[in-house]
């Protein structure tokens, strides 16, 4: 079990992890798009380029999003892959919701299709997918390596997983200005604008946690993916990781 399978979105709090974590964003819904914008002052957009990018050079027909969320992932790669079949999963109904929302605007989104699933036991069929791509989700599994079991299960083989996840900086004055930044006015802005008083707390907790770069690829390649991969952006603030189905 790694470290950040440990931390919990709410102190004192008997639920399992996955309980809480769909409480938190079932709960930040409705301001998740605008506090993504605001604590990555927009680079969130950038780093979502560079995941639709390495995604469509694999030209999936069918895909798989997990930790969906709002939907951005699906629906960039729905405007890029508009014959693509593309599926997004989630464990909170309220970000669902907000995708298909989302969804009934936006003219090249009649491929996309919105479930609630479990991402560790999603219920999808082997093989189902091309592609399968996760942002900001894996952190929150309460089980990674089970996660990335799951996400081997459903790709076919020769097919590719796309991770995008945030990160911690390795220089030390990077790291230092993160530090300030992720631990006084992120949970500040949070609690100012979701009304959550530890969703935003949580977040650099969990990403401090969680196992980065050449640790998370060895998670990968322990559930079976090969070539796995990393590049960090921004000074290391996030990381896209990928890897293949044998």
């Amino acid at each position: 079990m790694s470290q950040v399978e440990k931390v919990n979105p709410y102190r004192d709090d008997s639920r399992t992890k996955d309980e809480q974590v769909r409480s938190m964003f079932d709960s930040i819904a409705p301001a998740y798009d605008f506090m993504n914008r605001a604590m990555t002052g927009g680079l969130d957009r950038l780093w979502l380029r560079r995941l639709v990018s390495e995604a469509v050079a694999a030209s999936p027909g069918s895909i798989i999003d997990i930790a969906t969320g709002t939907g951005d992932v699906a629906f960039a790669l729905a405007r890029k892959l508009p014959e693509a079949s593309i599926t997004g999963i989630d464990l909170s109904e309220g970000m669902l919701d907000k995708a298909r929302a989302k969804a009934a605007g936006l003219p090249y989104a009649s491929k996309v299709s919105f479930m609630q699933a479990d991402c560790l036991d999603s219920g999808l069929p082997d093989g189902c997918a091309d592609l399968i791509t996760v942002a900001y989700g894996v952190r929150n599994f309460a089980d990674i390596a089970a996660g990335y079991r799951e996400m081997y299960r459903m790709l076919r083989p020769g097919g590719k997983l796309c991770v995008l996840e945030l990160s911690t900086p390795v220089s030390a004055i990077p790291l230092a200005g993160y530090r300030l930044y992720t631990r006084t006015l992120v949970p500040a802005l949070g609690r100012l604008m979701s009304h959550d008083a530890r969703a935003y707390s949580y977040l650099p907790e969990s990403i401090a946690a969680a196992p980065q770069r050449r640790a998370m690829t060895a998670i990968m390649e322990s559930a079976g993916f090969v070539s796995a991969r990393y590049r960090s952006f921004t000074m290391g603030v996030c990381t896209l990781y990928t890897a293949l189905k044998r």
